[in-house]
């Protein structure tokens, strides 16, 4: 099932992009499928990054401070 998406540009981004196909000789859609690509990686790579510095404490460094008395 394809869903549809609206995407709004704000001028200044449709002037940009329009700027760059002509300097770039690249199709519109190709540059917005890079620049996406691009994004995905950082934002996968940011997210493993925060996951991985949440779980770098050893089991004593997790438990130390916790009182276990009632």
């Amino acid at each position: 099932m394809e869903e549809n998406i609206k995407i709004v540009l704000k001028q200044d981004k449709l002037d940009s992009l329009k700027v760059y196909a002509d300097l770039l000789n690249k199709d519109i859609n190709t540059m917005l499928d890079e620049a996406l690509e691009r994004y995905f990686k950082v934002e996968k790579e940011r997210i493993i990054d925060k996951e991985e510095s949440a779980t770098n404490l050893d089991y004593d460094e997790f438990w130390k401070g916790v009182d276990f008395d009632d």
